[in-house]
């Protein structure tokens, strides 16, 4: 069975949107025929059906050391049964870690984690930064903006990963601190986003409109605004989660974020970071899953700018 050309997919997929039939039907054909968007969406998907499912497609308990349980060793290879490996010899399909663990359950279960690292640090992060500090900055003016972007420029003098550790450090290590720090250090990027968006809609005539016959400024600003200026909004948060879970991965690796014995890849990776020649599937495996992922995510986001962008539609 071979894989239909990719002509008769576009074609297929342009045959699921309706042709003009709104503004989300246009944007979503848009998107369709972003190559660099439907790669990053196929792999996203992947990812989110392995977090998912991770309970059924893991082969054991991620934190359950194995060691009296199974005749296995510490840093075992992988043995796979249909590539060669002795059937008397447990299968495990990457190996076990340093403290005989199954590995590739660490891994499944990893992707679940990051998964949700990235999500929820930047919804903290829109939130906070986008919807209350950006908009109302944007909105208000005068001495409110001053003083709001001011803020925001001080937390963007500091280096942005060593600010999330000097953070971490005050409120000391583990993962939910660890969240905390990334999603106070995102603040700025989504705020000053919002901003500049807020202040080119506030002056169009359906707004001067708005204000004319006295609605409230709240509702002008949540009703009218912020909808039509979401559009930066989520391509920034798309590309956003891809930083996210690589700040969350270098903290765990200096130890900061996520603690043993969580499925972390960044943790993974600091635990086994001198085996990379006695044992290198250990380094290989979690380092190329966080590439895959943040791979997916700039893929996605990329392919979003272009289609979102009408500068940029052919």
């Amino acid at each position: 069975m071979t894989a239909p050309p990719p002509s008769a997919l576009k074609k297929t997929l342009d045959a699921l949107v309706p042709r003009g039939s709104s503004l989300w039907a246009d944007t979503l054909r848009n998107i369709v025929h972003r190559r660099s968007a439907i790669v990053g969406a196929a792999m996203l998907f992947c990812l989110i059906v392995v977090a998912i499912f991770a309970p059924i497609i893991a082969t054991h308990d991620p934190e359950k050391v194995l060691l009296g349980v199974e005749d296995v060793t510490r840093r075992m290879p992988p043995c796979i049964h249909l590539l060669g490996c002795p059937a008397d010899q447990p299968q495990h399909l990457m190996g076990t870690d340093g403290n005989v663990r199954d590995f590739f359950s660490r891994m499944v279960y990893g992707s679940r984690l990051s998964l949700q690292i990235g999500f929820s640090t930047v919804v903290f992060a829109i939130v906070v930064g986008g919807l209350l500090i950006g908009s109302v900055a944007g909105y208000a003016g005068g001495w409110v903006d001053n003083l709001l972007m001011r803020i925001m420029d001080v937390i963007l003098a500091f280096p942005y990963l060593l600010l999330a550790i000097a953070i971490v450090t005050v409120l000391g290590p583990g993962l939910i601190n660890a969240l905390l720090a990334i999603g106070i250090i995102s603040i700025p990027i989504y705020a000053r986003v919002v901003r500049s968006s807020v202040l080119s809609i506030k002056e169009m005539d359906f707004v001067l409109a708005d204000r004319s016959i006295g609605v409230p400024p709240a509702r002008i600003l949540f009703r009218r605004i912020l909808p039509n200026a979401l559009t930066p909004l989520i391509v920034q948060g798309t590309l956003g989660i891809a930083t996210a879970i690589l700040d969350a991965a270098a903290l765990s690796f200096l130890g900061l974020g996520a603690q043993p014995p969580t499925p972390e890849w960044g943790l993974m990776l600091s635990e086994e970071r001198n085996q990379v020649f006695s044992a290198p599937h250990l380094v290989f495996f979690p380092g190329l899953a966080i590439m895959i992922t943040v791979l997916s995510f700039n893929l996605l986001g990329d392919g979003l700018r272009d289609a979102l962008d009408p500068r940029l539609r052919r």
